[in-house]
């Protein structure tokens, strides 16, 4: 089964209240919240605060990315009621395993994101501890982006090993992502779609978002 997990980065910060509302109606499955530090990435976005602000405001599970240099240190701030997934970038947690394992002794399920440049097999000895491997298909930090195609090569590989090893974490893509790719991206083995500018940027979001369910022949239901 598909899920659209929509880009908090790219909606209206004035407004987000409103926006989450309009999310609900929608049908997005995920609440996509990007935690930048200025450090790790060249761009600085939510904190704490703010996610525990919108906890218990809406039904839609939370998927905080933490794009921030030693995530486990943070790692706990942003558990809260909505919280169904916290991921860390493997390039930026020294002991990978001890944050992931740390993540998941918060009560909340552990991803791990990978950059464009970090391989599959930067994870060989962590795959069997995490609920999602998150493919980068854009250098982070920015929305608006251009999806990077050897990102479909890399969900083809996490795939592999995932049936290989008999795993079951799921595989996510974020970046770049809209109706001209992302068929490609789940078909290469995606199966949470991260969207933002390409559906919140849209004259008609919720045609936007229904061309994506035709795209997947209904596999979101």
């Amino acid at each position: 089964m598909k899920k659209i997990s929509v880009s908090m980065m790219c909606a209206d910060f004035l407004n987000l209240e409103k926006d989450i509302r309009a999310f609900e109606g929608l049908g997005i499955e995920y609440l996509h919240i990007d935690i930048m530090d200025g450090s790790f990435v060249p761009n600085i976005s939510f904190g704490a605060p703010m996610v525990r602000s919108l906890a218990g405001k809406t039904r839609l599970p939370f998927d905080i990315h933490l794009m921030v240099t030693e995530p486990g240190r943070y790692a706990a701030d942003f558990v809260t009621d909505n919280t169904e997934y916290i991921t860390v970038h493997a390039e930026a947690a020294v002991h990978l395993d001890r944050t992931l394992r740390l993540v998941k002794s918060l009560g909340v399920k552990c991803g791990v994101a990978l950059n464009p440049a970090t391989p599959p097999e930067a994870l060989d000895y962590v795959l069997d501890a995490v609920d999602q491997v998150l493919v980068m298909s854009v250098n982070p930090g920015f929305g608006g982006q251009s999806f990077i195609p050897a990102s479909l090569e890399k969900i083809k590989r996490l795939a592999g090993l995932r049936e290989e090893r008999g795993l079951d974490f799921k595989i996510g893509v974020d970046g770049g992502i809209s109706r001209v790719n992302v068929l490609d991206a789940t078909e290469a083995g995606a199966e949470i779609i991260i969207a933002g500018s390409a559906i919140l940027n849209a004259s008609d979001p919720e045609a936007e978002l229904r061309a994506f369910d035709e795209i997947f022949g209904g596999a979101r239901q």
